[in-house]
């Protein structure tokens, strides 16, 4: 079940930040309701940053990466590429962490930022917190002018 989660929310994510150009990667919306907000690069890195640090609270580890200024990872990630890198690194950590689980460890107890939660429920926090950000992402490309992947009819769709 957490895989499949994890399947959905890499493919819908990872196509959103692929079709991003490049050169969009610094863009934040105009206007005040977007002052502070993260650029498009800083919510792709951020998504990769909280799925690891998500995935090391399931796995009962330290994450590899430290949540970094802003809670955007690591310095030194800047360009696309890096931050796709970076976030296809993610989502193989996050899958080893969901393989760990099972009907025997689902329901541990093990501490989070929102109290003791179940590890399973920790778990499940890796599609909820990641698609917040794929729907912000989602704006942000639309204001570029890109089309999200998963917004473009496949020919399969049920007729109206």
């Amino acid at each position: 079940m957490f895989d499949d989660q994890l399947t959905l929310v890499e493919r819908e994510v990872l196509e959103l930040a692929e079709a991003m150009p490049a050169d969009r990667y610094d863009f934040v919306p105009p206007g005040d309701g977007f002052r502070d907000a993260r650029t498009f690069g800083e919510q792709v890195r951020h998504t990769a940053t909280m799925i690891y640090m998500t995935a090391a609270l399931v796995r009962q580890e330290r994450s590899p990466y430290g949540p970094g200024v802003h809670n955007n990872g690591p310095d030194g990630i800047e360009t696309k590429d890096e931050s796709l890198s970076f976030l296809k690194e993610a989502f193989a950590y996050a899958r080893r962490a969901v393989a760990e689980l099972s009907e025997a460890n689902a329901f541990d107890p093990i501490g989070s930022a929102f109290g003791t939660m179940p590890k399973s429920a920790v778990a499940a926090g890796i599609a909820f917190h990641s698609f917040n950000h794929y729907g912000q992402m989602v704006v942000y490309a639309r204001l570029s002018g890109v089309r999200p992947p998963a917004s473009v009819p496949t020919g399969d769709e049920p007729a109206r």
